[in-house]
């Protein structure tokens, strides 16, 4: 079979094309995650639950893009209100009351 040299360029095209699309990292437009603040804390969110940066595991209201949740008792700020908002992919905002605004960045993956 003879395959003209267009038809092999243009399959040579959509293969490349192809191949772009399958290995793109995925955007992570969820604020689900591991985060962490330059001072080395980190916190989890999946869904509804938090484990929150010191270390206690509890539930709060969960959009795609936001989170609140109250300190639990565990915490040092216990009884305070927190709020989060993704800003983007990598970058979320965490603010309460009493502190100023924290910004906490996508923790990166360990490779081993």
């Amino acid at each position: 079979m003879i395959v003209s040299r267009q038809a092999w360029l243009f399959s040579l095209g959509f293969a490349g094309l192809v191949s772009l699309l399958v290995h793109a990292p995925a955007a992570a437009d969820a604020i689900d995650g591991e985060w962490c603040l330059a001072d080395g804390q980190r916190m989890s969110i999946r869904g509804p639950a938090i484990v929150t940066p010191a270390g206690t595991a509890t539930t709060g209201n969960y959009t795609r893009h936001a989170f609140t949740y109250t300190a639990p008792a565990a915490d040092p700020a216990a009884g305070t209100a927190i709020a989060m908002r993704l800003i983007d992919d990598d970058t979320l905002h965490l603010s309460t009351a009493a502190q100023p605004l924290e910004v906490w960045r996508r923790c990166e993956e360990v490779v081993s």
